[in-house]
């Protein structure tokens, strides 16, 4: 006997509205190897398009590879931000302090100046919580993210400081999309490959 309701396993967009400080939670048959259960803190989102970066996805290298007057330091992780400007580094930190830095809410930082960066760390203040590095960021055209939402492919979140700078990235996207309640919380259990299961 065919079930006749199959909208337990049916993906829909909770229709939030994205915009800067909020994140995006990847839908969970999402096959992508850059965006597959990924959470994504929106930097900005206008009518030229929106930015993005990947909060739970590490890269196989260090920053100490990239930057070398952290070279003897204990190694301090490096996040892939998205698929664009991948030679550009970013840094998001809850540092208000920080000349330049682009408030993006909910006590987040984005870039300043990096001699203030970089003078924080060597005096060996905790980076952990604090700043996180990312090469690469995540880029929609005008319309583009809106539509990829109306796809289902998105839910939109709320950001803040301690989950995105603390949370463990491994268990990162199944608590954002938990928080989100109800069919949501039941979604963040599926199976990558229900196939599989």
């Amino acid at each position: 006997m065919m079930v006749k309701n199959q909208d337990y396993f049916k993906i829909e967009s909770n229709n939030a509205i994205p915009s800067r400080g909020k994140i995006l939670i990847s839908e969970p048959f999402l096959r992508d190897s850059v965006f597959g259960r990924s959470v994504v803190l929106l930097i900005d989102h206008t009518k030229e398009g929106t930015m993005g970066l990947i909060m739970n996805k590490l890269l196989p290298m260090k920053l100490n590879e990239v930057v070398k007057e952290f070279k003897y330091l204990e190694d301090i992780p490096l996040y892939n931000g998205g698929p664009m400007g991948t030679d550009t580094l970013f840094y998001l930190h809850t540092l208000k302090d920080i000349e330049g830095a682009l408030a993006i809410g909910n006590g987040l930082y984005l870039n300043g100046n990096f001699n203030d960066i970089k003078r924080y760390i060597l005096q060996g203040n905790p980076i952990e919580g604090n700043i996180r590095f990312f090469l690469g960021y995540s880029g929609w055209q005008d319309g583009q993210l809106n539509q990829e939402i109306e796809e289902n492919t998105w839910m939109i979140g709320k950001g803040d400081a301690s989950s995105l700078m603390l949370d463990e990235i491994k268990g990162m996207w199944k608590k954002a999309l938990g928080k989100l309640g109800g069919k949501y919380e039941t979604w963040s259990h599926f199976p990558i490959n229900p196939s599989l299961n």
